[in-house]
């Protein structure tokens, strides 16, 4: 399998520490792929026509998109340990999963508004907007840490969005304030999948 990914995207940081956690990172070659919001490249469409990462291309030459798909492709094939839960378990893995990638959202759309946007377009109301949504979410987080204690798709996804927004948004200062969710991430970080999978760039 191919693995179309940037270094610095939390989604494919996602994807790479499930397949570290399910046993199946040997399966998998990482190839980089350069992306663009405002010219997608032609390649990454060839593959996925919404030129997102990361992407995943099967030997058969299927592919598949977004990082929750592929995730739980690689879960489904586990050779060490499943992180999609079974039962009742599942949904407030899958609802962690979705409050982590919302950070994500909210962030990912600051990024796009301070880096691609002319200064003189910026809407600071809209950017405090999202920021309520990112500091709202950790707040969340903060108050239902102990449901994080297992790792499952809901752990790695709120791992690796704290991991970006240290990465991207330091001024942030997440962990104000949070000292649960703090110490949490602190041991998560030390899982052997999220020390190889840190992100650069």
């Amino acid at each position: 399998m191919k693995l179309l990914y940037s270094a610095a995207s939390p989604y494919a940081r996602k994807v790479l520490v499930v397949a570290h956690e399910t046993g199946r990172i040997g399966e998998i070659e990482a190839i980089l792929q350069a992306t663009g919001v405002l010219d997608p490249p032609a390649d990454l469409m060839r593959f996925n026509p919404l030129a997102k990462i990361p992407t995943l291309i099967l030997e058969e030459g299927t592919t598949l998109y977004d990082s929750r798909v592929i995730c739980e492709f690689l879960d489904a094939g586990a050779t060490r340990r499943r992180v999609f839960p079974q039962g009742e378990a599942r949904w407030p893995a899958l609802v962690q999963q979705a409050l982590a990638d919302g950070v994500l959202d909210a962030a990912l759309l600051l990024r796009t508004e301070v880096t691609v946007r002319p200064e003189q377009y910026r809407f600071d109301r809209w950017q405090d907007g999202q920021t309520i949504k990112i500091r709202s979410a950790l707040d969340r987080l903060e108050e239902t840490v102990a449901a994080l204690s297992e790792v499952t798709i809901g752990s790695i996804a709120t791992a690796c969005a704290l991991g970006y927004l240290d990465l991207r948004f330091g001024d942030l200062a997440w962990r104000g304030g949070r000292p649960a969710l703090e110490d949490w991430y602190a041991g998560f970080a030390r899982r052997p999948s999220m020390v190889a999978t840190a992100p650069a760039g």
